[in-house]
Order: C-alpha cells, then structure tokens, then sequence
C-alpha cells in the first residue's frame, strides 16, 4: 500500500482563502457587493485598456487576479501570535514585514504572513495582514489587568487544529483529508461571534481605553475583520459604491493616481454596527462595530530609493495639509499628493532607469528565437528586445495607510495618541522567530529572473 502524497502548502492555503471567502460572504452580505463590484470593475478595465490585459498575462498575474485577497485579524497574546505562526506556516505562509501603528494612535504592531516566492504567489497570493495588541500600553493597570485575565482563559483554536498543526509539524506535510479538515478547523479561528465574553460595563472600560482594545479582548476569537479584494482602478470602485449602497471613506490611502501604480492604495467602507450579546444580558442585546469592506489597488514594489522617495513627498503633502485626512479636506488633500508627486517618475522606464521600483524580466519570442545570449549585457537585451521588464507587484502593506484604515473605521474619537513605540523585538520574541525583510524577497525575485534571462 503505498503512501498518500502531500498536498502542497500552496494548494491548502489556495482551499482556505476560498472558504474564508465564502464564511466572510455569508456573515457579511456587502462583501458579495463589494466582490460583485470589483470583479465587473477588472472586466471593463481589461478590456478598455488592452496594455494592462497583456501586462497581467505576461507575468502570468491574471490568473491570480480574482482569488487575490487580504484579510485582517488582531490578536491578544504571544501565545495566540505564535500559534498563528505555526498554523499559517501550514499554509505554506510566513511573516514579512514589521509595522508600528501607534504612532497613529492605534495601539498594535503587526506582520504580514504571506508566501514569499514568485511561484507560490501564482498559486495563492493569500495574505493576512495580523496585530497583535500592546497591552503595555494600557496606562490604567486595573484595565491592563482584567484584559490579561479575560485573554489567558480564552483559547482561539480547537482542539483539532492543534491536533493538525502539530501533525503536520512531524510528518512534514498533510494528505488530501488531513488538509480538507485542516481548512474547515482552521476557519473557526476567524469566525464572527455574537456573545462577547465580557458583560456590557466590562466592555465600555475596554473600550474607553480604546475601541479596539474591546474588539481584540471581549470576543472568543479574533474574527477576520475585513477581507480585501484587488482592483484594477480603485477610483472607479470608489466612485461606484455609493450607487451600490456603499458609503467609502473620504479620502483613498496611498499614493495617488497614476499612469503607472506603484505600491499600495486602499479605501474601505465603515465598519459595520452589529448586535451582539454580553454575558451579562438576557433580553436586550448590545452592539459592536468591528468588520468592514475593504478594496485596494496593488502596484509596482519600490526599492528602498523608492520608498524614501515615496514617504518624502507623502510626509511634505501630510505635512502640508496640516490635520488627518477626512472628508472636509479631501479635495485639498488629493491636490496636494498629486502636486507633490509629480516628482516622482510616472512611466516604467523612468522607474526602471533611477532604480525606483523592482522588476522581473522575461525572455520575449524574439529572445527565445535568437538563442543563447552568449556575452550580452542585460541592458543590451532590452534594447534588442529579446528580455522585456514588467514591474514586480507590491505584496504588502503601508503603516501610513493601515493606520487610515483603522482610524476610519474605529472613528476619529479613537485617535489616542501614544508617541512612538516601536518594538519589533518584542513583536518578533513573542512570534517566535525573526520576520522577513520584504525588500530583500524583492531584489531576491528581480535576481532570480535577470540570471534566468542571462542564462538562456
């Protein structure tokens, strides 16, 4: 009798966005408008604009395009933090990135488990964006405390999951029924719970400190707050939701419009006001506003002479206008990030010849016709046209922008302010392992690909 083979890790975390799409769908009926929206959205843009269709089939992206999602979870404890670890890397997934949100007055910092190489993105472009609350930023210490207490009786994961987790730990991998049932115990780690585990005035503490102190602490779980699909023109979606009955956020976080994307722009609608029931009341029941929409706009991964430009000219417009972001000065805001961006170089070229952004580089037909590229230089290739450049999609996230993501959708009363508190190796100890520099899996993916061409 012969083995059962492994299923791949891409494969299972494939299976488990799909039915953490179907769960998010079913407990949040806007999301299916939202996904409606988007998916007809990417349709006339693919076929109105013919450059980006074959951009996307070039770097073989299109196929990605309508399973790629983002969702959101915080957490309460190392423990909770390191068990998620350990569950994702079952998924084939791991942390990238570190990012301080309390310099915006939310007090949490945060990784992003995602796979990491070229070819497993193909398969599963999956990622979740993960928080892990600041407890010792709590200044009153008998709320400190009762957070504590109520967190370590609560376990976030079932038996059986752990049970998986630790199975495919010592064996290396799961079979087909193992990860089927991995995926249906994971899920219940991220499901919506209407009974809190805290009694209405023990959540109006927690939530005096901070609302979302309330959301990671008084819920048996850390419920997916928000799953995020990806556009190909956010400001169309952003201009349609309300005709779908969908109020968005004043102002879209990121860059701003361009010819040619680059990294990361998000917007959301508000979070939604749900019913729930405390342990303390029988008839009446309360609510809690946690889970919301969210859509973003991926483009083109900066080096991190990119990047510095990218947070010069966001931080002179932020700066210049003077206040948060919101819908009284929306408008001043956008003019001022175009204004300021029009510094940076808005066509591929441009990016590409000032080491601006990343890219992968393919041999074109031409290229594979004329053979081996014997002594030719890389640059010498494009100029014949046997290699072409495509830019490297933009995998993660923005501090900057969560932050405006949070604060929308927690309200502006939520706007504490707790200087900054940085702390990647406290983050990193009760992770249990380093996170992954994003920029270094950038240049390693651009490497990879140049040698690829300059072998052929």
């Amino acid at each position: 009798m012969t083995a059962q083979p492994f299923v791949s890790p891409d494969l299972i975390r494939q299976r488990f966005s799909k039915a953490m799409s179907d769960m998010y769908r079913e407990e949040v009926p806007l999301y299916g408008a939202l996904m409606e929206l988007v998916e007809k959205t990417n349709r006339e843009v693919l076929e109105r604009q013919p450059q980006i269709a074959r951009q996307l089939h070039s770097t073989g992206e299109i196929e990605r395009l309508d399973m790629e999602r983002h969702g959101a979870i915080r957490v309460g404890t190392a423990a909770e933090l390191a068990t998620l670890a350990r569950l994702f890397a079952v998924m084939g997934m791991q942390p990238v990135g570190y990012y301080d949100l309390t310099p915006a007055g939310v007090p949490v910092h945060s990784t992003a488990f995602r796979a990491v190489h070229e070819d497993a993105l193909q398969v599963s472009p999956f990622r979740v964006f993960t928080s892990l609350l600041r407890l010792e930023l709590i200044e009153d210490l008998s709320v400190r405390e009762f957070a504590e207490s109520v967190l370590e009786k609560r376990s976030i994961f079932t038996e059986r999951a752990l049970q998986l987790i630790e199975r495919a730990e010592n064996a290396g991998g799961l079979v087909d029924i193992e990860a089927e049932d991995f995926v249906l115990q994971a899920l219940e780690t991220f499901r919506w719970h209407h009974s809190a585990t805290v009694s209405a005035a023990q959540y109006q503490t927690l939530s005096a400190q901070h609302r979302l102190i309330a959301d990671v602490v008084a819920f048996k779980g850390p419920h997916i707050n928000h799953l995020t699909p990806r556009t190909l023109d956010i400001d169309i979606v952003q201009a349609q939701m309300p005709l779908h009955g969908i109020t968005p956020k004043a102002v879209i976080e990121g860059p701003p419009r361009r010819q040619c994307p680059i990294l990361l722009r998000q917007t959301s609608f508000k979070a939604l006001d749900e019913p729930i029931a405390f342990t303390d009341q029988t008839q009446t029941r309360g609510s809690h506003s946690a889970r919301f929409g969210e859509i973003e706009q991926r483009g083109a991964a900066l080096t991190p002479k990119g990047r510095a430009l990218y947070d010069r000219l966001l931080n002179a417009a932020r700066d210049e206008l003077g206040e948060f972001p919101n819908e009284a000065n929306a408008a001043r805001y956008n003019a001022l990030m175009s204004q300021h961006f029009s510094e940076f170089p808005d066509s591929l070229d441009g990016m590409r010849e000032q080491k601006l952004a990343y890219f992968r580089y393919f041999v074109t037909e031409k290229g594979l016709a004329a053979g081996r590229t014997g002594t030719a230089s890389l640059e010498e290739l494009l100029r014949d046209g046997r290699v072409k450049a495509e830019p490297l999609v933009y995998e993660d996230f923005l501090p900057v922008s969560a932050a405006g993501i949070f604060q929308s959708n927690l309200g502006d009363a939520a706007q504490t302010h707790y200087g900054e508190h940085a702390n990647r190796q406290a983050f990193e100890t009760a992770l249990g392992r380093s996170t992954i520099d994003e920029l270094a899996l950038y240049a390693e993916t651009q490497r990879r690909s140049i040698e690829k061409c300059l072998s052929h």
